[in-house]
């Protein structure tokens, strides 16, 4: 009895997991659009931005870069020949943040229980990425395109220049800082509705 009690708690767990996980937005190319569909998405975006300066729209630039809005969102699995034999890194969430690094994280901003597949969490951890982006490397939070290069490549890497030698990263970063400016646009629009609760 006892064990079908727990397989029974079990199962009711995975279920509220999965059930108070988002969706992806319908339309991730209007940063409007995608408050409007996700009305606590927008609450998390402004109190990064009241904590750790980071811009609403980069931090929704480079999340859309990372995961495409999904929360479980992982690297692809890597072949030898037909056989899986593991990712390349273990980044997982929204931000795509590693496990290493969500710890620092973690110790650091003193948010012990966030969890990489929380959108609140995964963009309070974004802004702290950023705003120690900008104190170690002194890169500006409104740079998109300098603060994805450090997201991907890390402080030391950037330091490093590892970045100029991946010209694939260049060209990521760039459509990070395009999508950036595409929102900030559309924010701009809908920011003072959006903040007197018009989506509701």
């Amino acid at each position: 009895m006892n064990r079908i009690l727990k397989i029974t708690a079990c199962l009711l767990g995975v279920i509220l997991l999965s059930s108070c996980a988002a969706s992806p937005p319908r339309n991730p190319e209007n940063i409007c659009a995608i408050f409007e569909e996700h009305k606590s998405w927008h609450k998390s975006a402004d109190k990064a931005r009241e904590k750790w300066g980071a811009p609403v729209h980069v931090t929704m630039a480079m999340m859309y870069q990372e995961s495409s809005f999904k929360h479980d969102a992982q690297p692809p699995m890597r072949y030898f020949l037909f056989i899986p034999y593991g990712r390349a890194s273990d980044a997982y969430g929204y931000a795509q943040a590693k496990k290493a690094t969500w710890a620092d994280y973690q110790r650091e901003s003193g948010n012990g229980w966030a969890s990489r597949s929380n959108f609140d969490d995964a963009l309070d951890f974004m802004g702290w990425y950023m705003s120690k982006t900008s104190k170690i490397n002194g890169v500006s939070k409104w740079d998109a395109y300098g603060q994805y290069l450090n997201y991907h490549d890390g402080w030391g890497g950037y330091r490093r220049g590892t970045h100029n030698r991946k010209g694939w990263l260049l060209k990521t970063s760039r459509k990070v800082e395009a999508r950036a400016k595409r929102y900030a646009g559309q924010y701009w629009q809908c920011k003072d509705k959006l903040n007197r609760g018009w989506f509701g």
